[in-house]
């Protein structure tokens, strides 16, 4: 069950008066560049934004064991989406304030479902919590190299601990094959999404990076019109659905694209930046 968000609104976070008073960005093909840095450009756009009054709030798929270096390299204090939705996470406290689990038996079935439509899946697991392993059976192979993984001998060695979302490759689907089936197998079992090359996962019912956003921007009194977003693959729609200006990278999905407001530069090229000088220079 999910962990109620503390109440009432601390004062860092009280609302501020700017025409986009949040800024929210993925991470992984938006934000970083391919070699998983923050160029000093986008660093530099950043802070322009924050001199005009806007906050920085990171959207990810990563859960937060996966994006504490970064949050320190940058010297982010602000609350972090992580997980797809499930996991909303205060850089400044390093606290979790809000995790939803997926249920265990829920997902297990939904991989039965799945390898009855295309055959056999690798998997693996983000465990919850802010010290929450990623686990990997054998066969899967890390979509990023650089994010820490430990490989177990057993599907049944997934589920030891709670999850939050589930992460499937197959030998021979495309990711957006992969996708559509395994979103025809699970029903409502799970969400699911393609969150980037080699990367289709499942979460709990319901919950994506739009209810995550939500629940951040209620936390710092923000309303969708306000909210400028970045990203660059499916999985970014339902934070594009809660956001009033929606850039879709130069590098993005052609469903991101569609969905867009506007398409800038690719992340290698600092498309980020590049908006966030014109919206706030």
């Amino acid at each position: 069950m999910p962990t109620p968000i503390p109440s009432p609104v601390p004062p860092a976070y009280a609302p501020v008066p700017s025409a986009y008073a949040l800024v929210a960005t993925d991470l992984d093909g938006t934000l970083l560049r391919p070699d998983d840095t923050v160029s000093a450009r986008s660093r530099a756009a950043l802070a322009l934004a924050a001199s005009a009054g806007a906050r920085h709030l990171i959207v990810t798929g990563r859960p937060v064991p996966g994006i504490r270096a970064l949050v320190a390299d940058l010297a982010y204090t602000g609350l972090v989406v992580c997980g797809q939705g499930t996991q909303l996470y205060d850089a400044d406290s390093a606290r979790l304030l809000r995790s939803v689990t997926l249920d265990r038996e829920a997902a297990d079935t939904a991989l039965g479902k799945l390898e009855a439509e295309v055959g056999a899946v690798f998997a693996a697991v983000d465990q919850d919590g802010p010290e929450g392993v990623t686990l990997i059976e054998r066969g899967y192979r890390m979509p990023n190299p650089t994010l820490p993984a430990l490989r177990v001998d057993s599907r049944d060695a997934l589920w030891e601990r709670p999850v939050i979302k589930v992460l499937v490759r197959h030998p021979e689907l495309g990711d957006d094959a992969l996708a559509a089936a395994a979103r025809g197998a699970v029903g409502d079992l799970a969400s699911v999404t393609m969150a980037g090359p080699g990367t289709v996962e499942l979460a709990p019912y319901g919950v994506d990076k739009g209810t995550g956003i939500a629940a951040a921007a209620e936390l710092l009194g923000i309303g969708p019109e306000r909210t400028v977003a970045f990203g660059d693959m499916p999985n970014d729609l339902p934070m594009f659905r809660r956001s009033g200006h929606r850039v879709a990278m130069g590098n993005a999905h052609p469903e991101l694209r569609a969905a867009a407001d506007e398409v800038t530069a690719t992340n290698a090229e600092d498309g980020v930046a590049a908006v966030l000088e014109r919206l706030f220079g």
